[in-house]
C-alpha cells in the first residue's frame, strides 16, 4: 500500500499573509482560508498544497525542510522574490550555483538556475 502526498503543513504567526505571500511566488490559488488553515494549490484539484496554520512564537533556527524553486530565469525570480518580500540569507551554503532566500516569516528556500 502506498499513500498520496497531500499537504506540506507550514507553521507561521500570520498563516493568511504568508500563504498569499507564497501563492503569489508559485502562481497558486487560496484553497481554503479559515482561522487555523489556510491551503494553498496550483489547481483546486491538484495535490500537493501547501497548509499554513497559526503558531504563537518565532521561527527559530534553520528549518530541516526546504522547498527547492527551479526558474526559468533564476537572476529574474530572485529580484522578483525580493522585490515581494524575500530576503537574502546566509545559513553557511558556501559559494553555490544556487541562491537561499527567506520568505518574510524567515522560512529559507532555494532558487535554482535552469536546467
Amino acid at each position: 500500500m502506498t499513500a498520496v502526498w497531500e499537504n506540506l503543513v507550514v507553521d507561521a504567526r500570520d498563516p493568511s499573509r504568508l500563504a498569499r505571500w507564497w501563492a503569489e511566488a508559485l502562481g497558486y490559488q487560496v484553497i481554503t482560508d479559515k482561522p487555523d488553515e489556510v491551503e494553498i494549490r496550483r489547481t483546486p484539484d491538484t495535490l500537493p498544497g501547501l497548509v499554513f496554520v497559526p503558531v504563537s512564537g518565532p521561527k527559530q533556527g534553520k528549518n530541516r525542510l526546504h522547498v527547492d524553486l527551479r526558474p526559468t530565469d533564476q537572476e529574474a525570480e530572485v529580484e522578483r522574490l525580493v522585490d515581494m518580500g524575500a530576503r537574502h540569507v546566509d545559513i553557511g551554503q558556501g559559494d553555490v550555483a544556487w541562491t537561499v532566500l527567506a520568505d518574510p516569516e524567515g522560512n529559507e528556500f532555494c532558487v535554482l538556475h535552469a536546467r
